[in-house]
């Protein structure tokens, strides 16, 4: 890793569809170096894959939440990935701060929030459930 893969990661953080030829001429390097770059991150697993990033407002997600899970230790990893199964929860990660689990939760409304975190609650082994409601995202 150098300068130039730095500036490529940080260029396509910002913009996953940005040309070869737009990161070529901020670099000063031809389309070519810049294909066989972003070629060798892939190889090497710094780049893991494209993805987009989704306003939920915008398509109808009016109640946004993350949720602090706290479980049972035996029960700790059925839980993880039964959360991963539920389309309302968009990211699970593993935590080592104030909760075991944080989830992240796409509702309609807070009616469906609601009855999402009822079904979190009801997952065998599950002992507490500690939502955040997202009023603005700023980053």
């Amino acid at each position: 890793m150098d300068k130039k893969d730095e500036t490529i990661l940080d260029m396509l953080s910002k913009n996953a569809r940005i040309s070869y030829s737009k990161i070529a001429n901020k670099l000063g390097v031809s389309e070519a170096a810049v294909r066989k770059r972003i070629k060798k991150l892939e190889e090497k697993g710094i780049i893991e894959g494209y993805t987009i990033k989704i306003n939920p407002e915008k398509i109808g997600y009016k109640s946004i939440a993350h949720v602090g899970i706290d479980t049972n230790p035996a029960h700790f990893l059925k839980i993880a990935c039964r959360l991963t199964e539920m389309d309302t929860v968009k990211c699970v990660a593993i935590t080592s701060g104030g909760h075991m689990i944080m989830a992240d939760v796409w509702a309609k409304d807070s009616k469906e929030l609601n009855d999402i975190l009822n079904a979190i609650k009801k997952i065998d082994g599950v002992i507490a459930i500690n939502p955040s409601i997202i009023l603005e995202k700023l980053k």
